[in-house]
């Protein structure tokens, strides 16, 4: 099949989803209305709680949820199951399942005073879930910030050429915020120039790469690049939403908008055959189609971590509630559209060879000899815009590197926020100093920075993604128990909680007897223990199932009392 065609195709979909499915949603669930004052206004704090521009508001939740995770994932499914029941799961979770839950988590969280969805939690399912559910949360994060700070100081070391634009960035936004926010300069005056003065960076960095040739402080390039990053995370965590946080996100989107468009105009003029295989197996090196297609893409179809973000970071700068369905549910779709770029480049621009044999623009990077996904994609991605007029195959892998760092590093200092946020709402209940958003940043950082620096984070990693998809069924039965108790219909959340419950127990009940089998018993025991933690959540949940409305009333009264 022609590459064109199948993403003219797709993306015809996921507009009609958004126009369509989208405004059905809001209508049918929320009924947003802007006389309602939001959390950013009604407890306005100008550190978490600040009303955002709509346009900045985007880029930080869009730039937040997407990270690696739609590039990573794309590519790795391909390569094991083919692409028809990739794009398949793409073009339908995104629509049917992952934007519903990103979307309504955001406003129940709105709703819900700016609470995040560990905490609401304990109104829908009680105490005892909202304990194990936001210890489980944090851990989750705490992995995420150091295998993300781990990758990025990676990055730092074998591409010199974007230090001086990763870093130049932070500065331009903290600058930027201040300008818009507080000097009232327009958006997109603020934005030409600040792109502009990326560009500049982006020059400065080919021209002078910054390569440590040896120990720095007596550290690694590695380990300083690493504990830089720690820095900044503990930094951007604890300084306001608009004056870094916000603004860098927001610039960041550009990066891969700029990237999304290239990446699309090269489809055009190139036109690619899908030279991968349609269709591999039902089991592949990476287990059954079924449930591990399902976990290995999360982000681009659905992701716990996006209801993170949504009731984390986003639900306390939303500035007017009609402004939820762009960014929560339009931030799923666009975050889609980026998925289906990569299966595209997957499918056409890589040389498809089972054996692993090294070439050019081969899958053996993803296969253990060296570079990995981010090498595998800006290669793609390379190949893919040289087509376009004023393109160079070296300065579309430069761009290809460029955005995945870009949004690396958003997910980094997002997640030490939310982070900080379940320590504060957790722990702030019984001791005043754990309220305290340094207290609570350091706390992250610190754990963060032992998993990174001691290599802990590849003992537990291989279970992040059931463990993400765990969060995201928690996630539809909290909001689907909001939704029966606001008299909403529930079918359109309650389905898919049940499906992503059974789609993580089945992840996990696979994972953990393959790594009992090889050994790995420290992983099958976690496997085991969010297998009970999953039973947890379907007991707690089961009065959902059977439409208990008296329990689900209850919940209601906790989100407006």
């Amino acid at each position: 099949m022609n590459a064109l065609v199948l993403g003219l195709l797709v993306l015809a979909w996921l507009f009609v989803g958004y126009r369509v499915y989208g405004r059905w949603i809001e209508r049918r669930l929320i009924e947003p209305d802007n006389n309602r004052p939001t959390p950013a206004h009604a407890q306005e704090d100008s550190v978490d709680f600040s009303p955002a521009k709509t346009p900045l508001l985007f880029g930080h939740h869009f730039s937040s949820i997407a990270g690696a995770g739609p590039i990573v994932g794309p590519l790795i499914a391909v390569l094991y199951f083919g692409w028809v029941a990739t794009t398949l799961w793409v073009a339908l979770g995104s629509i049917l399942m992952g934007a519903v839950h990103d979307y309504v988590s955001l406003m129940a969280s709105v709703r819900g005073r700016g609470r995040s969805v560990g905490d609401i939690a304990h109104d829908a399912l009680g105490n005892r879930s909202r304990i194990l559910f936001s210890i489980f949360v944090w851990l989750t994060l705490v992995l995420v910030v150091a295998v993300f700070a781990v990758v990025t100081a990676n990055t730092l070391v074998q591409e010199p050429e974007i230090v001086i634009p990763t870093f130049g960035l932070v500065f331009v936004a903290m600058a930027f915020g201040y300008l818009v926010y507080r000097s009232n300069v327009p958006t997109l005056l603020g934005t030409l120039v600040a792109l502009a003065i990326l560009g500049v960076l982006i020059k400065l960095g080919t021209s002078f790469p910054i390569q440590l040739a040896g120990p720095v402080l007596g550290l690694a390039p590695i380990t300083f690049w690493f504990w830089i990053l720690m820095c900044y995370a503990l930094l951007a965590s604890v300084l306001p939403v608009w004056f870094l946080l916000q603004p860098r996100d927001y610039l960041s989107m550009w990066i891969l908008f700029i990237g999304l468009g290239l990446g699309y105009i090269g489809v055009f003029f190139t036109h690619p055959a899908m030279t991968a295989p349609a269709f591999v197996t039902f089991s592949s090196v990476g287990g059954p189609l079924w449930p591990m297609l399902f976990v290995i893409v999360a982000c681009g179809a659905i992701s716990g971590f996006h209801s993170l973000v949504a009731s984390g970071t986003t639900s306390k700068q939303l500035n007017c509630e009609t402004a939820g369905r762009p960014i929560g549910f339009g931030g799923m779709v666009m975050e889609a559209v980026l998925a289906l770029l990569v299966i595209l480049i997957a499918g056409s621009m890589l040389v498809w060879d089972p054996s692993g044999r090294a070439s050019a623009f081969g899958y053996h990077y993803l296969m253990g000899q060296g570079g990995g996904p981010i090498v595998t994609f800006s290669k793609g991605f390379g190949r893919m815009v040289e087509a376009v007029p004023g393109m160079t195959l070296v300065a579309g892998m430069y761009i290809g590197m460029l955005m995945l760092n870009a949004f690396v590093i958003t997910s980094l200092d997002t997640g030490t926020r939310l982070a900080r946020f379940i320590v504060g709402e957790l722990g702030g209940r019984w001791s005043a100093i754990l309220r305290s958003r340094w207290v609570g940043g350091l706390l992250t950082v610190a754990a963060a920075g032992y998993l990174g620096a001691s290599g802990g984070y590849q003992t537990i990693w291989p279970l992040f993604g059931a463990a993400n998809q765990l969060v995201a069924a928690l996630t539809l039965i909290v909001v689907s128990a909001y939704l029966v108790g606001v008299k909403r219909p529930r079918i359109y959340t309650a389905i898919p909680a049940i499906i992503m419950l059974l789609t993580t127990v089945g992840a996990l009940v696979y994972e953990a007897l393959l790594f009992w089998s090889e050994g790995k018993y420290v992983l099958a025991g976690i496997a085991v223990v969010l297998i009970a933690l999953s039973l947890v959540i379907a007991q707690e949940a089961s009065w959902l199932i059977r439409g208990n409305l008296k329990n689900a009333r209850r919940t209601v009264s906790h989100f407006h009392g």
